[in-house]
């Protein structure tokens, strides 16, 4: 359990110089919600530099009607800053309210920072209506082969958690001119079949086929 400092107003705190600090103030919030807490949690989410206090301050804004909270984290999603808008998805996914999922726009889904995409592949899995589930498995296989393993692996999980729907959008994928992008789609079709299959393994195995071809 994380010790409440009561030295410090909770709202103060939450801009304190040490990081316990600022996630007792979290979780003090969290336990005793606020709605004139929302607007500090959510403009701390877009500065805060330790990953366990921004933890905190999603789950402090959970705590928090979803009426009101919502909107506002709707409005992040178009922030210039990449930290508010990565945040605002993490924190969407959580809240898991469906009218957010109009606002999981493509470019979100194609944000050129990693982190932001990342956020917004998880809470489109979590947000997407099940008449759109098709839709969105195309556009998420769109960004097959981008980044490193950790990204290449985030989407694979979002592709998968999208179950059967997602193979369509897979089988079109395994014929791409790119060999990065055929190969990741090949790993993610195995993931998708075995859940408990190593993503790593499978990654570099649809390389070598897709480098060597199927007989070598």
């Amino acid at each position: 359990m994380v010790p409440i400092n009561t030295t410090h107003k909770p709202l103060d705190a939450l801009s304190a110089a040490n990081s316990s600090t600022r996630l007792g103030a979290a979780l003090a919030i969290g336990t005793h919600p606020e709605p004139d807490y929302i607007d500090p949690l959510i403009r701390r989410c877009a500065l805060e530099p330790d990953f366990y206090v921004r933890d905190m301050l999603t789950w402090a804004l959970t705590r928090h009607p979803a009426e009101i909270t919502v909107p506002k984290l709707r409005a992040e999603l178009r922030s210039d800053q990449a930290q508010a808008r990565s945040q605002a998805l993490h924190t969407l996914s959580k809240i898991a309210d469906r009218t957010a999922w109009p606002d999981i726009t493509p470019a979100l889904l194609r944000d050129t920072d990693d982190e932001v995409a990342r956020a917004a592949w998880r809470a489109a899995v979590v947000l997407v209506p099940d008449d759109a589930r098709p839709q969105l498995a195309a556009e998420l296989t769109t960004q097959l082969g981008r980044g490193d393993r950790e990204v290449q692996l985030s989407l694979s999980r979002a592709l998968t958690a999208l179950g059967d729907t997602a193979e369509p959008a897979l089988r079109t994928a395994r014929t791409h001119p790119d060999p990065t992008v055929r190969a990741h789609a090949a790993a993610t079709e195995r993931l998708l079949r075995d859940p408990d299959s190593g993503f790593h393994l499978a990654i570099d195995e649809a390389r070598r086929v897709a480098a060597l071809g199927p007989d070598r």
